[in-house]
């Protein structure tokens, strides 16, 4: 029997960001977030350390950029998207750490909201 599919509900400043993206590498995102939603995990798609269970961020490298696109899973019976961003940083693959706490700061609202 498959689970059916999650809604997937945006933060409006994820979105926001989300729709500066190139019209291909929001493609392949939604793509990745829509397999996310049946239950999977795509390729592109990574479990983000120390943010709880459940979150996951789409590392997408695209016409010479890093796009990135995080998710929860586990946030009522969504599947909610709270932050997108180009990755501008020349230091490696870590996500910088502004970029951490906003998602922390948004985590933690969105929890507030959904109880």
């Amino acid at each position: 029997m498959t689970r059916p599919t999650r809604p997937i509900s945006w933060i409006s400043g994820a979105q926001k960001e989300f729709g500066k993206f190139p019209e291909e590498a929001q493609s392949i995102c939604l793509a990745a977030l829509t397999i996310g939603a049946e239950g999977g995990k795509a390729d592109v798609a990574k479990s983000m350390k120390g943010l709880g269970s459940g979150i996951f961020e789409i590392a997408l490298r695209h016409g010479g950029n890093a796009f990135r696109v995080v998710h929860g899973v586990r946030l009522g019976e969504e599947l909610w998207v709270v932050d997108a961003f180009q990755k501008k940083s020349t230091q490696g693959i870590k996500t910088p750490q502004r970029e951490i706490d906003l998602i922390r700061d948004r985590l933690k609202r969105l929890k507030e909201m959904l109880r």
